[in-house]
């Protein structure tokens, strides 16, 4: 395979990633509509990652947030969102950088991202709208349990490495 001079991994998840944020700049404008919410993963310890000691203890590599019904002052910028949640009654200010995400999933409309690390150097591919959430997700005080989420089914042959596969492939009969 020939070396990538142009990058284009990196340009992907940036632009995934700027869904993920336009998405969230909705939310802040006018709130949740309908079913949708969010899933999303990021690294804890990231950098300019920032949330409390005591969830950095809890969760050392990884945690997934839900925002869903009891979540306040969300503020979307270009590199970065803030939100304040509650854990065990109390409430966390979270400052977390879009880089530092690893996942985005909305189970009201089944439409999930998946993102390679920017820090580790994993070759991890951003996909296309279904993934599953991995692990049980820190919830905030107050939340509704996660409904679950069920994979779709897995084509019957794996594409060979650069091979352009449809998306038909993946979606529920």
């Amino acid at each position: 395979m020939a070396k990538d001079f142009i990058g284009y991994q990196a340009l992907t998840d940036s632009a995934l990633r700027g869904v993920v944020r336009d998405a969230l700049r909705r939310i802040e404008k006018s709130g949740l509509i309908g079913a949708h919410h969010f899933y999303l993963t990021f690294k804890t310890h990231a950098e300019g990652v920032d949330i409390p000691d005591f969830l950095k203890e809890q969760y050392p590599d990884e945690m997934t947030i839900i925002i869903q019904h009891q979540y306040w002052a969300l503020k979307v910028k270009d590199d970065y969102f803030e939100v304040t949640l509650t854990f065990k009654k109390l409430p966390a200010p979270l400052h977390i950088p879009f880089s530092a995400l690893t996942a985005f999933f909305d189970p009201g409309v089944q439409f999930g991202l998946q993102f390679r690390a920017e820090s580790d150097g994993t070759a991890k591919p951003a996909t296309g709208p279904v993934m599953v959430p991995s692990g049980q997700p820190a919830m905030a005080e107050g939340e509704d349990a996660p409904e679950p989420v069920t994979p779709p089914a897995k084509p019957a042959e794996k594409a060979a490495p650069g091979e352009v596969v449809s998306l038909d492939s993946f979606r529920k009969k």
